[in-house]
């Protein structure tokens, strides 16, 4: 394996780490940090560092903006199931509302022109 795909793995696996290791000692500090696009900017940096089209770092950025938008009903719908349903029937419930979000999101950017799907 390329020495940039395991680097790529390992910083990667390194900001999953410390957003839940934050989160378990700090909730709003972990959230916060959550919240913070580090995924998005790291795949815009492996991009760029693999030498992409400028094109197609600014699609990626460009769609991502997109597809964040119907994930945000997850985040509300989350914590009011949750005492009510427990953790796994909640996650499979948000899993199922944010794949209509998307589906429906989608149909509604087409009538603007732009193709999510």
């Amino acid at each position: 394996m390329p020495t940039l795909v395991i680097v790529k793995y390992l910083v990667t696996a390194a900001v999953v780490v410390v957003v839940s290791e934050v989160a378990k000692r700090h909730e709003k500090a972990g959230a916060l940090i959550a919240s913070l696009p580090l995924v998005t900017l790291l795949v815009l940096c492996w991009l760029y560092v693999e030498k992409q089209p400028t094109s197609r770092i600014a699609n990626h950025a460009w769609y991502t903006f997109w597809y964040v938008l119907p994930t945000l009903p997850m985040f509300l719908v989350f914590p009011a199931l949750l005492p009510r349903l427990g953790f796994w029937p909640t996650l499979g419930c948000c899993v199922v509302l944010t794949a209509t979000c998307f589906w429906g999101f989608a149909l509604l950017m087409q009538r603007f022109g732009i193709d999510l799907l």
